[in-house]
């Protein structure tokens, strides 16, 4: 199966309490962390596929070191298709793929996309990037994206997939903190904020 999540920002201190950006309600980034894994492997498992749309983990001051990070990755479950964010630097993703490794599904822990990437959902296109994008005329293709984390785009098909996205109010079942999202979630919330925006229309 497959799932989505964007802009985790794993040992982002400066996230931690309010904010007006992103506020995360933890004493330390080591909670935040592990909240983040439980969230993740409670719902994923070795056999799936999680497209993690970019801003894996921040690195304030050299910290985390690619290693420290990757080691941090390993204990998440699955296969990992990570698109490039602006937080994601380029020498972490030339040390996961150095150290990439085959699960027992024979498929790779780890891929990795510069910009994007396109798949199929119950007769819907899924486009997955990190930055919302403005397709214009769409039929049945939605932006799954981060980026701007507590702010949602003002238009049905581009769906915020971020561990802080607004658009997560729209689930009738709440998701815990950092757990990936189902494509039937996506549908949900696309079906929602449609509707939300035409009665404010």
């Amino acid at each position: 199966m497959n799932y989505f999540i964007s802009d985790t920002h794993f040992y982002h201190d400066s996230l931690l309490g309010q904010n007006d950006f992103a506020p995360r309600l933890f004493d330390s980034v080591e909670e935040m962390n592990e909240k983040l894994i439980k969230s993740w492997n409670e719902r994923v498992t070795d056999h799936d596929t999680v497209y993690h749309l970019g801003d894996v983990a921040m690195r304030p001051k050299h910290y985390p070191t690619e290693k420290e990070t990757f080691d941090m990755l390993e204990r998440l479950n699955g296969h990992i298709i990570l698109i490039k964010g602006n937080h994601d630097y380029r020498s972490l993703l030339k040390y996961l793929m150095k150290n990439n490794r085959v699960l027992e599904d024979g498929g790779l822990k780890y891929q990795t996309e510069d910009v994007g990437s396109l798949l199929k959902f119950d007769h819907h296109q899924f486009y997955c990037t990190h930055y919302p994008m403005l397709l214009g005329q769409v039929d049945q293709i939605l932006n799954l994206h981060g980026h701007i984390h507590h702010y949602s785009v003002g238009i049905a098909e581009n769906i915020n997939v971020g561990v802080d996205s607004p658009e997560l109010q729209y689930l009738e079942n709440p998701v815990e903190f950092g757990t990936p999202l189902r494509g039937e979630e996506i549908l949900v919330i696309y079906d929602k904020k449609k509707q939300d925006l035409m009665k404010r229309s």
